[in-house]
């Protein structure tokens, strides 16, 4: 099966609220042949407000980002889709993708109408996130790889440091294209110096392998890393399916627990099993690419566990409320950027995504007042009044533009939020402590912001 490694550099590290304007993948064989390269960008869209920290890191110009050659991030969406469908089937494969590349990616197309959110899972193609796989190479064949050290002595897995300390000298770290040429190069060490552990890892690419090989009850490895620390293995079996998200599985950590103990065990104890540290039953993505491995010759007494679980669907319907039960009382996301799995669209907005990319504005702007779904009409009339303002009146445009610059004044979350010009200051005075831009970059940094404020505050897009 092909390979389509991937990555993105963005406007910051919110992929709801930042944007990307670089997109770089190699097609590969199987056998990390190369058959095709693309490195793709567009232009930033008018209510993304980039962080200069980003902006330092990437080399990305203020000059680049408003390129009027460029495509737009309308434009840029339909192109990556069209590659994908292109490329398929593949296994897209990145550095971190899961976590981050691949919500980059959804939130591309959820922003820009795009009618699937999940190409990457769709027509024979899979998912696979390398930073795991070098997660699973720490806890199984650590010497496969050679580890570089921080100053505490810690062993360190960026790849813009994993890459060259492992020979990869041509490394342009944080360039897309960079990335995805060192991605394949780590990938290659770990295929021919532990051929045995790749083939396991692949493995986990597929969801229903993953999933078949849960349900036979057998103890498994699980390889996850928390924090700061290095990754590490947890033994455990499954033990039940989310209430209401088949994606969702239990796993039981029988190393450290008898479930013995927990078949009479109370909603509460269960609760406490699966949300208090320490975790006896963790929350497992099966279409997430875990890092799960078989045993080869399992103890008696895992077994033993092991089937105490297989033989209790009760305890496993309850572990499967208590997963669901987790976060049943949380609050629904505000913004509509973070909604994006808020349900899934209707049959006649479905219908409606697959023609709108092929109409004009006009005939889209009709589209967009029909449509039923909340999102996908806030969704669409922002992206009209970027790419076709010639439908709109002055003043409505003008609002936009103020609604806008309210935004940029204030985030309730400046954690996960967007970049605001409070926070503008504070990464402003990182990057110069930090001497990550040159004094005519950074001039050049704060007359782009100060342009781009001061457009938004006379109410233009």
């Amino acid at each position: 099966m092909a390979f389509a490694f991937y990555d993105f550099e963005t406007t910051g590290t919110s992929p709801s609220f930042d944007q990307p304007l670089q997109f770089a993948a190699i097609l590969t064989d199987d056998d990390f042949n190369e058959i095709e390269r693309v490195n793709l960008r567009c232009r930033l869209a008018p209510h993304i407000l980039p962080s200069p920290i980003a902006m330092a890191v990437t080399g990305i110009t203020p000059a680049q980002m408003l390129d009027p050659s460029l495509p737009s991030w309308f434009e840029f969406a339909g192109q990556l889709r069209e590659l994908i469908e292109r490329w398929a089937p593949a296994t897209w494969t990145g550095y971190n993708s899961i976590s981050f590349d691949e919500e980059v990616l959804r939130q591309t197309f959820y922003q820009n109408l795009q009618p699937n959110l999940y190409e990457t899972q769709f027509n024979g193609n899979n998912r696979l996130d390398l930073m795991k796989a070098v997660y699973a190479t720490w806890v199984k064949a650590p010497e496969v790889l050679n580890w570089p050290i921080n100053d505490k002595g810690q062993a360190v897995f960026k790849l813009d440091q994993l890459a060259p300390e492992n020979g990869f000298r041509s490394h342009n770290a944080h360039d897309a294209l960079g990335d995805v040429e060192a991605t394949i190069h780590i990938a290659k060490i770990i295929r021919d110096d532990a051929p045995e552990l790749w083939a396991s890892i692949l493995h986990n690419r597929d969801k229903q392998d993953v999933k078949m090989r849960l349900l036979s009850g057998r103890p498994m490895i699980l390889v996850e890393r928390f924090g700061g620390g290095p990754p590490c293995e947890f033994i455990g079996c499954f033990c039940g399916v989310q209430r209401g998200n088949p994606n969702r599985a239990g796993f039981f950590n029988i190393a450290n627990e008898d479930p013995s103990d927990f078949l009479d065990a109370t909603d509460d104890d269960l609760h406490t099993a699966v949300d208090k540290s320490p975790i006896i039953i963790r929350s497992l993505a099966i279409n997430k690419f875990p890092s799960l491995f078989e045993i080869e010759d399992p103890d008696p007494e895992l077994n033993r566990r092991a089937e105490v679980i297989a033989s209790n669907p009760d305890l496993q319907d309850r572990i499967g409320m208590a997963l669901a039960n987790r976060y049943a009382d949380a609050e629904p996301p505000e913004h509509v950027e973070q909604q994006i799995y808020q349900g899934f669209y209707g049959r006649s907005d479905q219908a409606a995504l697959k023609s709108f990319g092929r109409s004009d504005w006009p005939e889209r702007m009709e589209t967009i007042k029909a449509f039923e779904d909340s999102r996908l009409r806030y969704l669409g009339l922002r992206l009209a009044m970027i790419e076709a303002p010639n439908l709109f009146e002055a003043n409505q445009l003008t609002d936009a533009a103020k609604a806008i610059q309210a935004k940029w004044t204030h985030c309730p979350d400046s954690r996960s939020g967007w970049t605001t010009v409070e926070t503008l200051d504070d990464d402003f005075l990182k990057v110069e402590n930090l001497g990550m831009a040159s004094i005519s970059e950074l001039n050049d940094m704060r007359e782009f912001f100060a342009q781009r404020l001061a457009r938004t505050h006379l109410g233009m897009l």
